[in-house]
């Protein structure tokens, strides 16, 4: 494997309850430092690529049956999601679900749960650099917030945990268009500031490659372009 390549993934197939596939040889390759996209429609198998790689797919009783994934040159397919946030591959998944009852603040530092007694009042004030509505909103309930103020609450939560490479599953999806340009803008200077690799499953293919150094079309589970 290339010094530079973070993960790999190679030739994977997807299958759910030991009979409906729904990734069939898909490979793809992100290397260090890039935002690589994964564009595509509804039901192409975006959602399902981030989730064999962030090992998700065991709860809904999916596996990968062909292929591996390698990330820093170790196999990690059907591996547990602890163990893979632990190596600090970290999904936001699509639809910004916070701690409802708890706080703006409480839910970012749920984020550290992976590192727990080390500090973390640094990484806040990072979380509060990049998504500074949060600041005004820190002490209030989380299921209060808009969809754009949840959407930074989520990215920021994952922050919290020092990715090395951030998932993101359709950040842009049910916003307004001015806050989706916040939104890529933001994701952007992540990259570029702080070195964080990022996948970006996408359907806004316009937005998405504004910001990414490499970008893929997935079809019917396939990888098309």
């Amino acid at each position: 494997m290339e010094d530079n390549i973070l993960l790999q993934v190679n030739n994977i197939s997807v299958v759910y309850s030991d009979v409906i596939q729904v990734l069939k040889g898909v490979s793809l390759v992100i290397r260090k430092g890039q935002i690589v996209s994964l564009l595509g429609s509804n039901g192409a198998g975006k959602t399902t690529t981030l989730k064999a790689i962030s090992g998700l797919l065991k709860p809904e009783n999916g596996k990968v049956t062909e292929g591996s994934i390698e990330y820093g040159g170790k196999g990690i397919h059907n591996s547990s999601p602890e163990t893979i946030t632990r190596l600090g591959i970290i999904q936001v998944l699509e639809g910004r679900q916070p701690f409802k009852y708890l706080t703006v603040e409480e839910n970012l530092r749920v984020g550290t749960a992976t590192r727990w007694g080390k500090p973390y009042k640094k990484d806040l004030e990072l979380v509060y650099h990049y998504f500074q509505p949060l600041v005004a909103r820190k002490n209030r309930l989380a299921g209060y917030c808009s969809g754009g103020e949840l959407q930074m609450l989520v990215m920021g939560r994952a922050l919290m945990a020092h990715p090395k490479l951030l998932l993101l599953d359709e950040p842009s999806l049910g916003l307004a268009p001015f806050l989706v340009r916040e939104i890529f803008q933001i994701v952007k200077r992540i990259n570029e500031e702080q070195g964080t690799t990022i996948m970006l499953v996408e359907q806004n293919a316009n937005m998405a490659l504004l910001i990414a150094h490499y970008g893929y079309v997935m079809e019917n589970g396939k990888i098309v372009m």
